[in-house]
This record gives structure tokens, sequence and C-alpha cells, in this order.
């Protein structure tokens, strides 16, 4: 183990801006995982197949990759704080259009409202996150972004209660018969026109609510003084810095690492309700297995913090990783209730594996981190594309999740091979730098 740092990880004269923009994160999260859950709510309501649903999930995370890199150069022309207030403007826009979504009952349109509104995402995770890097020390910086990511769960935590409680529980599209078969689909056209309607309101109050309250911290953040980072927000040449980012093979790793990450995190969360529904288990129900796996990320980002103290970031990733990949081996060939604990406990595992790819990737960047930032946020969009490739697989043997064997377990389980493979690629990164660590300490121990 490391010595502990002592180095303070936020410093006293920061400290307000810091909760601030530490908020953000919370109101991210909160936005990914009330979204999770209508993968599978806007199935029922609009009767759509597995792929269809997924696109929930690729106009969601697609935002991110079309404005990250506008949302770097912004900040270079401008400074943090304006990338912070256009973020939340994109954001509010983004959840009110579900209003006129909700009227029109078009799908199209609710994949437009969650594009705009990941628009104000990538604005602000582009830019609160080397924001938060650049808040004290670079000795502290990827301790320092895991303790505001561990506010990231908080929200996503509050997502979830929102989706169950106010969501999932009022959809009368979900109701069963007796026998498990859905009430829905023995319903007239006229019968299903008006269970549609009303379905559709309850999932758009949520986020009218969501943009209301995203107006707030935009005029709070839009009256404070905020910190500046002279090194961090200089103006530099946009072809010469990406130039320097993608000659560091740790950077572009990170990429890498970043958009496998994402795309394992987006389907094992957006996913685990198609697995607990293979096996008899209603959404509403699932949800509490959903919630129990981000106290489990909420513990493991805790905890990961506190080890960061001692431990070498690569290493701790590459040990998170393992542990990951283990889980989702039992999720695949374990079907039942075992494989659905095993998938839960998959989010203790993941949660390290964000901020510090984030934090290693940006380490020593300097004034490129902006838009090294807006390259490791379009990685998000890993979370549009495995989904929907997960989605094909569930598609193999029909509307079902059981309606095909492959290697002897049910399409749905075996669909988690996706994951496996994204975790791998995070081992191999942590495995990757923690040698370039040790490299680098036996060089100054020479020198």
């Amino acid at each position: 183990m490391d010595q502990p740092q002592k180095t303070p990880i936020v410093s006293k004269k920061v400290i307000v801006p810091f909760v601030l923009i530490t908020s953000l994160f919370a109101l991210w999260g909160f936005a990914n995982d009330i979204t999770n859950p209508m993968v599978s709510a806007f199935k029922k309501v609009l009767e759509l197949d597995n792929f269809q649903a997924s696109l929930v999930q690729f106009a969601f995370y697609g935002g991110y990759f079309t404005m990250a890199l506008p949302a770097a150069i912004f900040v270079n022309r401008f400074s943090y704080k304006k990338g912070i207030i256009l973020g939340l403007a994109l954001y509010a826009l983004g959840a009110m259009l579900f209003y006129p979504a909700a009227a029109y009952e078009e799908f199209n349109f609710f994949l437009a409202a969650l594009y705009i509104l990941t628009f104000g995402l990538a604005f602000l995770e582009t830019t609160a996150n080397p924001y938060i890097l650049s808040m004290g020390s670079e000795e502290t910086a990827t301790q320092r972004l895991n303790l505001a990511q561990a506010f990231n769960p908080v929200g996503a935590l509050l997502g979830l209660l929102v989706a169950q409680k106010f969501i999932l529980s009022s959809l009368r599209s979900d109701d069963t018969l007796p026998d498990g078969s859905a009430v829905y689909a023995t319903l007239s056209d006229s019968a299903k026109a008006v269970v549609r309607t009303a379905d559709l309101a309850v999932i758009r109050d949520p986020y009218v609510f969501l943009g209301l309250v995203v107006l707030i911290f935009l005029v709070v953040i839009a009256v404070l003084k905020m910190p500046r980072h002279k090194e961090q927000e200089n103006k530099v040449a946009v072809g010469k810095s990406i130039g320097r980012l993608f000659k560091s093979r740790k950077f572009v790793g990170g990429v890498v690492a970043q958009a496998f990450y994402v795309g394992a995190q987006i389907m094992c969360w957006t996913y685990l309700y198609q697995y607990a529904e293979s096996f008899g288990m209603d959404n509403a129900t699932a949800v509490n297995f959903g919630i129990a796996a981000l106290i489990l990320f909420l513990v493991g980002r805790a905890t990961g913090t506190l080890l960061l103290k001692y431990i070498d970031s690569g290493k701790l990733l590459r040990l998170f990783a393992i542990g990951a990949c283990l889980c989702t081996v039992i999720t695949i060939f374990v079907p039942g209730m075992v494989g659905l604990f095993a998938l839960v406990m998959v989010s203790f595992f993941m949660s390290i594996m964000f901020p510090t790819i984030y934090g290693i990737a940006l380490e020593g960047q300097g004034e490129d981190a902006k838009f090294g930032a807006a390259f490791l946020v379009m990685a998000i969009v890993g979370g549009a594309l495995t989904p929907t490739l997960q989605g094909v697989i569930l598609d193999m043997g029909g509307v079902g999740y059981t309606d095909l064997k492959i290697l002897g377990v049910p399409e749905v389980n075996f669909s988690f091979v996706l994951p496996l493979t994204c975790f791998l690629v995070v081992t191999f990164y942590g495995h990757y730098v923690f040698k370039l660590s040790l490299k680098k300490n036996v060089g100054l121990e020479n020198h």
C-alpha cells in the first residue's frame, strides 16, 4: 500500500462552489436512473419490441456523444461557469418537452426530448468533471472526483424511487390478469387509447417537475461568483490540444475503457428489469433490486474513495473490474434469484470505474483537460450502442426473454456476455495504468 495522502481533498476556500457543482452530479444521476426503467415502460405503453424500446437509451446516451465536443469548444471560448449555465438550460428544455411529447403521444417526440435533455447533461459532465479536478491539488484530483461522483448515485437512487413510486406502480398498461398475462393486450383499441393517454401523463409529470428544479439551480449558479482555474480555462488551439491528447496512450486507453464501462453500466442497470421479468417478477418489484444495486454502488463509491488514499488507482480499478467480471459470469450461468443477486452485486464493483478512469486519463493534461473531458464524455456513447446490441440478442428468439437457449441458458442470461466483455476491457486498462505507475515510481526512486 502507498502512504496516506496529507494534502486536503477539498480546501476550505472552494468548499461552497465544490458543494454546488457536486450537487449537479446528483441532478444528472437522477436523470439517468429515472430513464433506465423507462425502456420497459415505453415498451409496454406503446407496444414496442425490445430493439425499439432500447432506442430510449440510444437517444439518451447519443446526446452525450453529439454535444460533448461542442461543449468543450464553448467552455474554451467562454468559461466553466457559462458552460454549466448553458448545460442547465438545455437540461431544463429537454425535460419540459415531455409535456408536448405526452400530448402528441408520439414515441419519436419523447426520443427527441431525451436527446435534447442529454445535450444539457453533456455540457454539465464535460464542464463539471474537469472543474472538480481543478479545485485543488492534482495529487488528490482523482479522490476529489470520486468524492463528488459519490453524490451521483444519491440522485440516481432518488430517480429510481420516483420511477417506482410515481411511474411504474401507476402504469395501468403494466396490470396483469391472475394467470400473469397482460390486461393491456386484451383491451380494445379505444380502451387502449384511454390507458395510453393516462400512462404517458404519468411518465411526463416527473420530468416536467425535474425541469423546474433544474431552472432553480440555473438561477443560483448564475448569480453566485465561481472560482476560475487559470491554466485549465486558458484558451487553447483546438487542433493542437487534441493532437497532444491523442499522443498519450494512457488518455486514449482511458477513452476506450470509459466507452466500454458506460456500456456495461447501462446494460446492467437497464436489463436488470428484463432479467427479473424472465422468471416472473413484475417491474415495480424489480425496482427494489435496482435500488439495492444503487445502494451498493454508493457504498462502493465511498469505499473506493477511501481506498484510493492507500492503493494505486490503476491497481484498485483492476481489482474492482475483476470483481465485476466474476459477478457477471454468475449472472449468465446461474438463472433465477442467485443470478439476479449477482447482477445487483455488480454495481458495487462498478462504483469507482467512471471517476477513476476519468481521473487517470486526465492526470497531467493541464490546459488540454477541457478537450480531454469532451472525449471522455463522448465515450458515454457506449451507453447508446451496447444496450441496443443487447436488445437485438433479446429479440433473437421472439419478444419474450426466454424464447431461446444459448449455451444452455435463456437469451436474457446470455445477453450479459456483452457487459462481461466490457469489464474485461476495463480490467486490462487498470492493469496497464498500474504497470505504468510502477515504472514511474521505480524511475523516481532510481533518480
